[in-house]
Order: C-alpha cells, then sequence, then structure tokens
C-alpha cells in the first residue's frame, strides 16, 4: 500500500474478492526492468527467457524479496529477464495469470484461493511469508491485548472490510455483535482520533503510520486466532507448470535467493523499492524488514527453508474458508492448489495430494 507523509493510506482491503470480470483489464503500470548494472552471469551469454511477474500491489516491502532477485541479478543469472509489473486496485493479476497473460503473480494464499474457487487455474509454489500480517491494530493504551478480549468491549468500533475472507473468518470465530462494525476507511485519519476505534491493518504499514502521527499501537494478529495465510507467494498458472516446469523451477529458486539476500542486505533493494514507489518511504520499508524478518521466520532456531509452504496449511485454509463461507464446500481441493516439487529438500520431500 502507498503510504505518504499524512496519515492517508490507500488500502488494498477495499478490493473485495476476485472479479472475473475485470479479466480484460490491463495493469496499467509500467513493467520495471532489470537494473543496468546488474551483474553478470553466465545466462548473459545465451538469451535470457522473458518472464512477466505482476504485483498484488503497489511496491513494498512484502516484495522485497522480489525486487532483491530483479536488483542484483539472480534472474538473469537463472537466464530469466523479469520484469515486475507493479499492481494497484482492481488489477485481477491472478486471472491474469491464469489467463497467460503474465507467467507469474505475486498474491496472498487466501486470494488465490478466491479464485480457483472461480475457476482460476492459478497454483502457488514458494511462500515467504509464513505469518500472515494480516492484524487489527487498537490504541495501545487501552489495555487490550487480544481480539478475543476486543469482542468483548461494548463501545467500540471496528472498522474492517467485510468481504475479505479474515474478516468472514472473525466474524464466525468471535461474537462481534457488541463491536460497531463499519467499512474499513483506507487511512488511519479516524484511528487517530478515536482512541475506541480499531481496525484492520498489515502490521509493517498502518501501524506504523499511526505512530508516525503520534499514536502508540497494539497489532492484534489474526494468525493468533488460527487464520494464518501465506503471504506474497508466488503463483503461475497449472497449464504453465506442465508446459515448462524448470522455467518455474529457475523462477522459484531465484526468488528464495532474492528473499535470502533481502534479509541479509536490504538498503538497496529498499532503494529501488523507493525508486519505484516514491511514496513509500526508505522509514518505512526500513520498518517494513523489521517486521517481515519475523514473519518468514517465526521460530528463531527454525531451520525450514525459506519459501516451505505444507499441506496441512493449504488444507486448514481452504476447511476455514469453507467454514466461514468464503467458498462453497468442495469447490476448491487444496490439493490442487499449490505444488511443493519446486522448493527446497524439506518441503519438496512432502507429498504434494
Amino acid at each position: 500500500m502507498m503510504l505518504g507523509p499524512s496519515a492517508f493510506v490507500p488500502s488494498r482491503f477495499l478490493l473485495s474478492g476476485l472479479c472475473l470480470s475485470l479479466l480484460l483489464m490491463g495493469c496499467g503500470s509500467k513493467a520495471e526492468k532489470p537494473r543496468a548494472n546488474a551483474p553478470a552471469g553466465a545466462a548473459d551469454q545465451q538469451p535470457l527467457t522473458k518472464v512477466k511477474l505482476a504485483l498484488n500491489w503497489f511496491p513494498e516491502a512484502e516484495h522485497g524479496g522480489y525486487y532483491a532477485a530483479l536488483h542484483h541479478g539472480y534472474y538473469r543469472e537463472a537466464g530469466l529477464d523479469v520484469e515486475i509489473i507493479p499492481g494497484g486496485p482492481k488489477v485481477p493479476v491472478l486471472q491474469e495469470t491464469a489467463l497467460g497473460k503474465v507467467d507469474f503473480a505475486v498474491d496472498n494464499a487466501d486470494k488465490l484461493i478466491l479464485a480457483r474457487a472461480q475457476q482460476a487455474n492459478v497454483v502457488g509454489v514458494m511462500a515467504p511469508i509464513q505469518d500472515s500480517p494480516r492484524c487489527v491494530m487498537v490504541h495501545a493504551e487501552s489495555g487490550i491485548t487480544s481480539l478475543e478480549q476486543l469482542a468483548m468491549q461494548t463501545d467500540y468500533t471496528l472498522a474492517m472490510s467485510p468481504g475479505q475472507p479474515y474478516a468472514q473468518f472473525l466474524s464466525k470465530k468471535l461474537d462481534l455483535s457488541r463491536l460497531r462494525v463499519v467499512p474499513y476507511p483506507g487511512n488511519v485519519s479516524q484511528f487517530l482520533l478515536d482512541p475506541k476505534f480499531a481496525q484492520q491493518a498489515y502490521s509493517f504499514s498502518e501501524p506504523f503510520v499511526a505512530e508516525q502521527q503520534g499514536a502508540k499501537v497494539k497489532s492484534l494478529m489474526v494468525s493468533e486466532l488460527g487464520f494464518n495465510t501465506y503471504t506474497s507467494v508466488l503463483v503461475t498458472s497449472g497449464e504453465r507448470i506442465e508446459r515448462d516446469a524448470d522455467l518455474v523451477r529457475r523462477m522459484v529458486a531465484a526468488s528464495i535467493r532474492g528473499w535470502q539476500k533481502y534479509f541479509e542486505d536490504p538498503a538497496p533493494t529498499n532503494a529501488l523499492i523507493h525508486e519505484r514507489n516514491p511514496e513509500m518511504a526508505l522509514a518505512v520499508l526500513a520498518y517494513g524488514v523489521a517486521d517481515l524478518q519475523r514473519l518468514c521466520f517465526p521460530v528463531a532456531a527454525d531451520t525450514t527453508p525459506l519459501g516451505t509452504m505444507t499441506a496441512e496449511r493449504w488444507t486448514t485454509l481452504v476447511r476455514q474458508m469453507e467454514e466461514s463461507g468464503s467458498i462453497d464446500a468442495g469447490k476448491v481441493p487444496a490439493a490442487e492448489a499449490y505444488r511443493l516439487e519446486f522448493l527446497p529438500a524439506a518441503s519438496a520431500n512432502e507429498p504434494t495430494k
């Protein structure tokens, strides 16, 4: 999401599902080429395969690993000439991926399940962000420390997008009848004015904006209630996997290298993201990468390879979305939503089905 010096933050959460009527829309954004000084590799001696990677939103920290792979030349070393296409409101990147208009997309696991429910043959092949950044932020001085405690309040307003799967899950999991539930306004202005106002957020964006305006924020993570979607998933079409599995394998490997580099040395990549999206200040990006570190590696001593996915997590997500009414029961077989064979060994050894 675009962040500026004011309290206004355009929101991805105003998008309610994925609309098949938007299939003919173009991305409407300039594709981003590798920098001319990207390191040369063996791939430079032979023609590169052109690849289009479409983002689900404007460039920001949650796309950092993909931009790092571009900036540091990892895609070129893998024989790929990657264009990163910024997204924005109402850009149906998953449907465009299913139709072959782009080769890969970045989006969240719940959105992928919604797209499959609409007959889009899209498949997750790598998930860098293990714990979802989705949260509800409240004022720290309220003393509220959990979503269950928030639901018990009788004089609070909760702003969220009701059509989102996480919101449907919250409504099913908790009794929100005591709260005044209103649509998410798309910025933090009302939060700053009302100490009894809670709103949806991403833990690495809106809380930072509110704190910059003088508020003290407590983020209540939706994942702590069990709804924990993989975020910034690398997605491609089922047809592309069948047609060119080697291309998918190279794209996954180079993207994982990019994410690893992003955490080792984020500054050069953050400078590139800021260049592509000037509204994304360097201070916001630095805050974001610090928060992403804990989301990508939720257990400090965990040696699980970056990008890992499991059948259990995908199966749980589909079941939760069925139970909350986001999709019809039996509409999306979980095992068809992901492929593990392109991942490092720890994930790839797990059966796909």
